[in-house]
């Protein structure tokens, strides 16, 4: 129940770890926990990324690096140095839909005078201020820092191979990633019914989101992954034993993401 922080946060803020942590750290959360959910768009990665930092010493770029990406060879970073920008395509603004228009409406407002729900809605997406947006995000401060939730960068071939292990043994070219029960917990439903931030119904296991009728991954009940800004996705889907990964420099607005639902019922139509 920490999708946002209430203390408006100073720019930048978003690349300075212990800021964003202690900001958390000093929420109350904005609903009673167990009797709602929210999508923490922004958030999550900061959350676990400190208990794995209080765990290992390590930050989640350091530890995804020598415990999975190295030892696996996935082409997937959270915080990278200025050697690979030559290989980081610069995302391009989406076109705006209706649908988007609406939401940015609602969150470029004054949060001045909100409280409660609505303040959480427009804190989760804009504080500090240029998170959820296309301004910062080709610069080398923002590729440098962790900002796990949003700023992981790869390709879609590394997302698929990780998720291959994920549909099979929890294993990626003899590198541990996830072991059978861990993967059957963390894919368990947890929670369906409306989100308390994005005012729409989402359906979530321990991290990933479960494939639902309003926004499906293939015909499969048991499909596990997580859709990103503008389309991009990665999934599992253990019954047919595939790993999807799609990745683009210009999203598309929307919920449904026809083109990528096209893609998924192109690859089940192969099988």
């Amino acid at each position: 129940a920490l999708p946002a922080s209430a203390c408006p946060l100073p720019s930048g803020a978003w690349s300075h770890w212990d800021v964003m942590t202690g900001a958390l750290a000093a929420q109350a959360p904005w609903w009673e926990p167990g009797t709602g959910h929210g999508y923490h768009v922004n958030t999550q990665g900061f959350l676990i990324g400190e208990v794995v930092r209080r765990i290992t010493g390590k930050t989640l770029g350091t530890y995804l690096r020598e415990a999975f990406a190295g030892p696996a060879g996935l082409d997937f970073f959270i915080g990278f140095g200025p050697e690979h920008d030559g290989r980081c395509a610069d995302l391009v603004p989406r076109p705006a839909s209706p649908e988007d228009e609406q939401l940015w409406r609602q969150l470029s407002g004054n949060p001045e005078g909100l409280s409660g729900l609505p303040l959480m809605r427009v804190n989760a997406y804009r504080n500090p201020p240029e998170l959820s947006g296309t301004g910062i995000v080709n610069t080398r401060s923002w590729r440098a820092a962790e900002v796990p939730s949003t700023n992981g960068h790869g390709n879609a071939r590394a997302v698929a191979r990780l998720y291959s292990a994920l549909a099979g043994d929890g294993q990626l070219d003899g590198v541990h990633i996830l072991s059978p029960p861990i993967i059957a917990r963390a894919t368990e439903p947890q929670v369906h019914g409306d989100d308390m931030v994005l005012q729409r119904p989402t359906r979530f296991g321990l991290g990933f989101q479960l494939t639902m009728a309003e926004r499906p991954l293939g015909p499969r009940p048991r499909a596990f992954g997580h859709f990103g800004a503008g389309g991009s996705l990665g999934f599992a889907d253990p019954d047919a034993r595939i790993a999807f990964g799609y990745a683009m420099n210009q999203g598309r607005g929307g919920w449904q993401h026809k083109h990528v639902r096209h893609l998924i019922d192109l690859v089940y139509a192969a099988l």
